[in-house]
């Protein structure tokens, strides 16, 4: 599994507390150093099937700053993925990547479901 993160964001820490209690084997990858390339994101997004938005920071300082609620929806599909992939911190955050799943944000009951 690949497990995208900020380090400093407490869902997230919160998610990797999760993944190491139940012993669950990932590769950790520091949004903000490494973020996701265009190609990863549309891979990821298509793979996961939920609407593009769910893989937007929403909350996010950069997200508000940019004025995406009001711009996004006159965006394509291919102008959101090239602006996500240009800044790690526009994507919703953490990101899991593994065989047949692909979770946005960190939701317990989501988890379990999905990783039973």
């Amino acid at each position: 599994m690949l497990f995208l993160c900020y380090p400093k964001c407490t869902t997230c820490q919160k998610a990797r507390a999760y993944l190491d209690a139940r012993g669950i084997a990932y590769d950790l990858r520091d949004i903000k150093l490494e973020h996701p390339s265009a190609e990863e994101l549309t891979e990821w997004w298509r793979k996961s099937g939920l609407p593009l938005k769910k893989f937007f920071n929403t909350s996010g300082l950069q997200y508000k700053a940019l004025g995406l609620k009001d711009r996004l929806p006159a965006m394509t599909e291919e102008e959101q993925l090239a602006l996500l992939a240009t800044d790690g911190m526009l994507v919703k955050r953490p990101l899991l990547i593994g065989d047949g799943v692909v979770l946005t944000g960190f939701r317990q009951a989501e988890w379990d479901e999905k990783l039973k």
